[in-house]
């Protein structure tokens, strides 16, 4: 592959998302190839290249406006995600800091029921655990989707935690995880409470 054909493979699948070393080896040795051209290409666009070859992933940002600079539209959308959504991927990056602590292996694999599990300690008990187990099938499908959880092949109902999570769910994030989790018991009361 040449090194324009490289370059424009490695933007599309950035542009796209998440770019993955172990799910696309061949596109991760172009990317640390063509890196310094695409963080030149990237920043014409008010974007940032995140590489962490450590663990390896790499994103596009959307690079600080300075005060007093006139703001660049935004090319990456930011997400709201709902209360569901948000504790799951708290609790799953808990879930890898512990792991990471305590185990010397790189691939945290958790079931479907080891996720529901973790979930269902911040909901309220309910008779209808079907319509329970379609909204939580329903968040990890949407964290699927945002490339934090991997299907493992073969085994619909277990995932690989992927490392990229460290990224978004940060140290800091973490360091402040009780009062969040905190909130999240008064919001899980709350909604009990007015159902």
């Amino acid at each position: 592959m040449t090194d324009s054909n490289a370059l424009s493979a490695v933007l599309v699948a950035l542009m796209k998302g998440i770019a993955d070393r172990e799910s696309e080896p061949a596109l991760w040795q172009s990317l640390t190839a063509v890196q310094a051209q695409v963080r030149d290409y990237v920043a014409v666009l008010g974007l940032d290249l995140v590489l962490d070859d450590a663990e390896g992933f790499a994103y596009l940002r959307q690079r600080q406006t300075p005060d007093g600079a006139p703001e660049i539209p935004r090319l990456v959308q930011r997400r709201q995600l709902g209360y569901q959504v948000s504790l799951m991927l708290a609790l799953l990056r808990k879930k890898m800091a512990e792991f990471d602590a305590t185990s010397g292996d790189s691939r945290l694999i958790l079931g479907k029921n080891d996720i529901v599990e973790m979930m269902r300690l911040f909901f309220p008990d309910t008779a209808n655990q079907v319509k329970f187990n379609d909204r939580i099938n329903a968040n990890i499908n949407q964290i699927v989707d945002m490339g934090f959880l991997r299907r493992l092949r073969g085994a619909d109902d277990k995932f690989e935690v992927r490392r990229i999570l460290k990224a978004f769910v940060d140290a800091q994030w973490l360091a402040d995880f009780d009062q969040r989790l905190a909130a999240y018991h008064a919001h899980a009361s709350s909604e009990q409470a007015a159902e």
